[in-house]
């Protein structure tokens, strides 16, 4: 417990991931394990926890997106945190992406991307994705620091 406290020092911006399961269903969970990897070629990563509701459908998947959420999408962040099976788009109208994962409406930006490589990393797997499209809105991130929600102040 020490040491996830010590890395909940560390203020990261919140995002929520989609993707599609083997039955074309949407699926998307909660991350603030997002990084930047490479400009050339444009590679992303994120991970996810082996015991995750959804990590068979994640650590399967061959496309994702990678939505970085806006300060005032605090509850939609909340509700992709949640376990379980429910599910989490009934109320959300998305759109379908490049390659077929869910697009949330709302976002500060977006990374649509084809899974580059996964790697073991301990109790996580990490997803290391290839960028094909991005889009960029402008407006306050959603952080995290310290177990609970930040907001920037100017």
């Amino acid at each position: 417990m020490a040491f996830r406290n010590a890395l909940g020092s560390f203020a990261t911006g919140v995002t929520i991931v989609t993707t599609t399961d083997t039955q074309g269903l949407p699926v998307g969970m909660t991350a603030s394990s997002f990084n930047s990897v490479s400009l050339e070629p444009p590679l992303v990563l994120w991970s996810i926890d082996k015991s995750a509701n959804c990590f068979d459908v994640f650590n399967q998947c061959n496309h994702f997106a990678i939505h970085v959420l806006a300060e005032q999408q605090q509850p939609l962040s909340d509700l992709f945190g949640r376990p379980g099976p429910q599910n989490k788009f009934a109320q959300i109208n998305t759109t379908k992406g490049l390659h077929g994962s869910p697009i949330l409406p709302e976002y500060n930006s977006l990374f649509e991307c084809t899974l580059e490589h996964r790697y073991e990393g301990g109790d996580h797997i990490i997803l290391v994705g290839r960028v094909h499209r991005f889009d960029q809105r402008h407006g306050n991130p959603l952080l995290f620091h310290g177990g609970r929600y930040r907001h920037l102040k100017d």
